[in-house]
């Protein structure tokens, strides 16, 4: 078993973290909207760039219509794209963190609702529904989980999700819109008595110490983003892109240990220094803080003499610099700002470079600074491991509550190694753990284990960065499940019983079985499994050349002499009904490098072949009821030992 967890995650911080992470990650995937939105509003705005150039001649109505200025006042894409499209991807964004596709539509209708009842851009407002939408609907699916008639899924999934959308449209409209309009205006109005009393440098008391505690993407894309996109919707500029994205406090401190650091730091601060500044990952300098706690003043300091210096200059960005970039912040740059944010990286540099010298010159005669615990102490504070780290490490987490098996597709590995997994820890007493399977394109970071193949380790690692991660190549009698097992009891995993559960009937037909199979290599068998679910009308042709494509992508071996080959996730829609296909080779055959003697096809169109793979799961982990299948002598036999033939079929398990 591969393990590559977080350290443990507990107490307030965590929760602020998991809370400010969650609002910048319906902001992230989402940035790019933003920069078209600041371009555009450069460009077309009446101040703006091609305004200014077509100035000599009248300036063209097509760049006021665009902009929406003039007599095309209140229109135009720059207002349409702040008030509709900003608002409405962040509510779907929120949905989907939530539950996927459904949230997502639900988030955006919700989302919908606020922008229609309020006078400013609802990136607050969007903030709160969108989510909520996503958890009603998720909520609503629970509660008519497995219990609709086969054939009205579609029917009730539709209505469920356009009448919980239009309940919180009218909500939004009348309850939140408003409140939120007032906080927005409160929230300005604290802004500008900030400005106007020169009190605005006194938030890098606050935004630098939260930043090396890993909340810079809560605070800039969180909080900052969202009011400097509404200032900057009204003046064109705002200052609050600027007070977290100034690369000058980070860049000020590497220079420090740069010229008087020591040992692997001073190393490591130049390349660090060219990371922060031209990539943007300011990250890179928040464990060269936490090994000297005391530095934080001097980042404190050039925070607060940038910020300083856009006051001065009424500098400001049209919209986020995201990453923090040098390259970032000056394409966000508004005309006639470009000398004082300058001035304000210069001059945070310069600040932070000076105090932070003065900081490690007094401290020549200490030890050397240990980066590598600064580096593990701040990856601890994040909850996953950073850029700034080169070392793997492996531990256990203190709680974990919600593990899933991810696959390719979905639908056949996973669910089995889910079940199998599942078996094992509710056996074990844990019964508040859940164990859900799930396609990795559809993972997010809202796990606290994550289990899946080898070869899909790295994909799933890239969705789910904050989860323990757990690599496997038996997915039914995993030497791996019993580390689980033990990772969450602290305490040897004692002997575990893997009872039956109910099967699901009906998708295994005694026609889709075949006793001695003809195939003698993986792709063979692949066709012959294929054909039977195309004559048994589940899928077409074409799903078999899908079942090649994912066997290409990952192997489907199993373990304990069992292959479930199925079609990849894009294939999906393609299945008409879901059904099984089993073959049996009396002479194993040689699958990716293992010997297979049983091979399960599946076509899945829902989750009502869960079931039945959670009964082959028990099979199959069970060495007497795999001796049953070798040993029996009818399909019947099999279809019986698998728990999947109906009351007309005749035949009792």
């Amino acid at each position: 078993m591969s393990v590559s967890p977080p350290e443990a995650r507990t107490g307030l911080r965590v929760h602020v973290q998991r809370v400010g992470t969650f609002l910048s990650s319906m902001v992230m995937p989402n940035i790019g909207a933003f920069i078209a939105w600041g371009l555009l509003t450069a460009l077309f705005i009446e101040k703006g760039w091609i305004t200014s150039l077509t100035d000599a001649w009248g300036a063209d109505s097509w760049v006021a219509e665009i902009g929406g200025w003039g007599d095309f006042d209140g229109g135009g894409i720059v207002s349409a794209m702040i008030t509709y499209l900003l608002p409405i991807l962040i509510g779907a964004q929120g949905g989907r963190l939530i539950y996927g596709t459904r949230g997502a539509v639900v988030g955006a209708i919700a989302t919908m609702g606020v922008v229609a009842g309020a006078e400013v851009p609802m990136f607050l407002g969007a903030m709160i529904v969108g989510p909520l939408g996503g958890w009603l609907i998720e909520k609503l699916d629970g509660l008519w989980e497995h219990r609709i008639r086969p054939g009205f899924e579609m029917l009730v999934n539709n209505f469920s999700a356009g009448i919980s959308g239009a309940v919180l449209a009218v909500f939004g409209f009348f309850g939140i819109g408003p409140v939120v309009t007032a906080f927005s205006e409160l929230a300005s109005n604290v802004v500008d008595f900030l400005v106007e009393h020169s009190l605005l440098p006194l938030t890098s008391v606050f935004i630098e110490p939260a930043k090396v505690l890993f909340l810079n993407n809560a605070i800039n894309h969180g909080i900052l983003t969202p009011l400097g996109t509404n200032q900057a919707a009204e003046t064109g500029k705002s200052i609050l892109f600027l007070l977290e994205a100034n690369p000058g406090p980070g860049l000020g401190l590497l220079l420090a240990f740069v010229v008087f650091g020591r040992g692997a730091a001073k190393a490591s601060a130049s390349g660090a220094a060219v990371i922060h500044v031209l990539g943007g990952i300011h990250e890179i300098y928040f464990p060269y803080v936490l090994m000297k706690p005391k530095l934080i003043v001097a980042v404190i300091a050039g925070g607060m003499t940038g910020v300083l210096i856009n006051v001065i200059f009424d500098s400001g960005l049209r919209a986020p610099a995201a990453p923090g970039s040098i390259l970032a912040v000056y394409a966000q740059t508004a005309s006639g700002s470009y000398l004082g944010v300058t001035l304000s990286v210069i001059g945070a540099t310069v600040v932070a470079f000076l105090i932070a010298a003065v900081l490690l010159r007094t401290d020549r005669a200490d030890a050397e600074p240990d980066l590598a615990a600064a580096t593990a102490e701040m990856e601890a504070m994040k909850g996953t491991r950073s850029i700034a780290s080169t070392a793997r490490r492996t531990a256990a987490p203190s709680a974990v509550s919600k593990i899933v098996f991810a696959c390719d597709a979905g639908m056949g590995s996973s669910a089995m190694g889910a079940s199998v997994l599942r078996k094992k820890i509710r056996a074990a007493g844990f019964t508040e753990v859940s164990v859900v399977n799930q396609a990795i394109a559809n993972l997010t970071d809202s796990y606290d284990l994550v289990v899946t193949h080898t070869d899909l380790a790295e994909r799933a690692r890239v969705r789910t960065p904050s989860a323990v991660h757990v690599t496997v190549d038996n997915f039914m009698d995993s030497p791996a499940y019993r580390e689980i097992v033990e990772m969450l009891s602290g305490t040897a995993d004692p002997a575990v019983a893997v009872p039956a559960s109910e099967p699901a009937a009906g998708l295994l037909a005694e026609d889709a079985i075949v006793l001695a199979g003809r195939a003698r290599d993986a792709a063979a068998a692949i066709d012959e499994v294929g054909a039977l679910l195309v004559a048994s009308g589940a899928v077409g042709a074409d799903y078999v050349a899908a079942m090649h494509e994912r066997e290409r992508t990952v192997s489907t071996f199993m373990g304990n002499g069992l292959a479930i080959p199925h079609g990849t996730l894009a294939a999906k829609d393609g299945i008409r009904h879901s059904a099984i296909a089993v073959a049996r080779y009396p002479e194993t055959i040689e699958w990716n490098g293992h010997p297979v003697e049983f091979v399960i096809g599946i076509a899945a169109a829902g989750d009502d072949h869960l079931a039945l793979l959670s009964r082959i799961a028990a099979v199959f982990a069970d060495t007497d009821e795999v001796e049953r299948l070798r040993s029996a002598a009818t399909r019947a036999e099999v279809a019986a030992v698998l728990g999947a033939v109906d009351a007309a079929a005749g035949v009792a398990e």
